[in-house]
Protein backbone atom coordinates (compact mmCIF):
# COMPACT_ATOMS: atom_id res chain seq x y z
CA UNK A 1 0.00 0.00 0.00
CA UNK A 2 1.26 3.49 -0.87
CA UNK A 3 0.66 6.39 1.53
CA UNK A 4 1.29 10.12 1.01
CA UNK A 5 2.70 12.37 3.77
CA UNK A 6 3.97 15.71 2.52
CA UNK A 7 5.54 16.96 5.76
CA UNK A 8 7.35 13.79 6.78
CA UNK A 9 10.36 14.26 4.51
CA UNK A 10 13.57 16.20 4.94
CA UNK A 11 15.41 17.90 2.07
CA UNK A 12 15.82 15.60 -0.93
CA UNK A 13 14.18 12.52 0.59
CA UNK A 14 10.97 11.68 -1.25
CA UNK A 15 10.09 8.17 -0.13
CA UNK A 16 10.56 5.61 2.60
CA UNK A 17 9.33 2.15 3.40
CA UNK A 18 8.03 0.75 6.65
CA UNK A 19 6.70 -2.71 5.92
CA UNK A 20 4.06 -3.11 4.52
CA UNK A 21 3.78 0.56 3.51
CA UNK A 22 5.60 2.71 0.96
CA UNK A 23 5.36 6.33 2.11
CA UNK A 24 5.84 9.08 -0.47
CA UNK A 25 6.17 12.86 -0.34
CA UNK A 26 3.56 13.60 -3.03
CA UNK A 27 0.90 11.78 -5.11
CA UNK A 28 2.67 12.09 -8.52
CA UNK A 29 5.54 9.98 -7.16
CA UNK A 30 3.25 6.93 -7.28
CA UNK A 31 3.80 6.94 -11.04
CA UNK A 32 7.61 6.84 -10.78
CA UNK A 33 8.50 3.18 -11.49
CA UNK A 34 12.15 3.56 -10.47
CA UNK A 35 11.27 5.04 -7.07
CA UNK A 36 8.59 2.41 -6.47
CA UNK A 37 11.03 -0.36 -7.43
CA UNK A 38 13.63 1.08 -5.04
CA UNK A 39 11.11 1.04 -2.21
CA UNK A 40 9.92 -2.48 -3.10
CA UNK A 41 13.51 -3.67 -2.75
CA UNK A 42 13.39 -2.30 0.80
CA UNK A 43 10.13 -4.20 1.38
CA UNK A 44 11.92 -7.42 0.40
CA UNK A 45 14.84 -6.61 2.72
CA UNK A 46 12.50 -5.84 5.61
CA UNK A 47 10.50 -9.02 5.08
CA UNK A 48 13.72 -11.11 5.14
CA UNK A 49 14.84 -9.57 8.42
CA UNK A 50 11.40 -9.51 10.04
CA UNK A 51 11.24 -5.69 9.98
CA UNK A 52 12.63 -4.98 13.48
CA UNK A 53 16.00 -6.57 12.75
CA UNK A 54 16.15 -4.64 9.46
CA UNK A 55 15.77 -1.31 11.25
CA UNK A 56 18.22 -2.27 14.00
CA UNK A 57 20.90 -3.21 11.46
CA UNK A 58 20.06 -0.20 9.28
CA UNK A 59 20.47 2.21 12.21
CA UNK A 60 23.70 0.61 13.39
CA UNK A 61 25.18 0.55 9.90
CA UNK A 62 24.11 4.16 9.24
CA UNK A 63 25.75 5.32 12.50
CA UNK A 64 29.01 3.52 11.72
CA UNK A 65 29.13 4.77 8.13
CA UNK A 66 28.20 8.31 9.17
CA UNK A 67 31.17 8.33 11.54
CA UNK A 68 33.37 6.77 8.85
CA UNK A 69 32.48 9.39 6.21
CA UNK A 70 31.81 12.22 8.70
CA UNK A 71 28.66 12.90 6.69
CA UNK A 72 25.14 11.65 7.48
CA UNK A 73 24.00 11.63 3.85
CA UNK A 74 27.06 9.65 2.70
CA UNK A 75 26.46 7.30 5.62
CA UNK A 76 22.88 6.77 4.45
CA UNK A 77 23.85 6.22 0.80
CA UNK A 78 26.51 3.69 1.78
CA UNK A 79 24.45 1.38 3.98
CA UNK A 80 24.24 -2.07 2.42
CA UNK A 81 20.45 -1.78 2.10
CA UNK A 82 20.61 1.51 0.19
CA UNK A 83 23.52 0.38 -1.96
CA UNK A 84 21.54 -2.65 -3.12
CA UNK A 85 18.37 -0.60 -3.71
CA UNK A 86 20.14 2.19 -5.62
CA UNK A 87 22.20 -0.30 -7.65
CA UNK A 88 19.12 -2.19 -8.84
CA UNK A 89 16.32 0.40 -8.80
CA UNK A 90 16.35 0.82 -12.58
CA UNK A 91 16.12 -2.92 -13.21
CA UNK A 92 12.37 -3.27 -12.84
CA UNK A 93 12.55 -7.07 -13.00
CA UNK A 94 15.21 -7.26 -10.25
CA UNK A 95 12.90 -8.56 -7.54
CA UNK A 96 11.81 -11.49 -9.71
CA UNK A 97 15.35 -12.90 -9.66
CA UNK A 98 16.74 -11.42 -6.43
CA UNK A 99 18.38 -13.91 -4.12
CA UNK A 100 17.48 -13.77 -0.41
CA UNK A 101 19.74 -11.59 1.75
CA UNK A 102 21.43 -10.15 -1.34
CA UNK A 103 22.13 -6.90 0.56
CA UNK A 104 24.97 -8.73 2.37
CA UNK A 105 26.99 -8.46 -0.86
CA UNK A 106 27.02 -4.68 -0.32
CA UNK A 107 28.40 -4.60 3.23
Amino acid sequence: MILIFRHLFYKNFIGCTVWPFIILKSPPLKKNPILINHEKIHLAQQRELLVVLFFAIYLLEWCVKTLWYLDAYKGYRNTSFEREAYRHEQTLSYLENRKPYHFIKYL
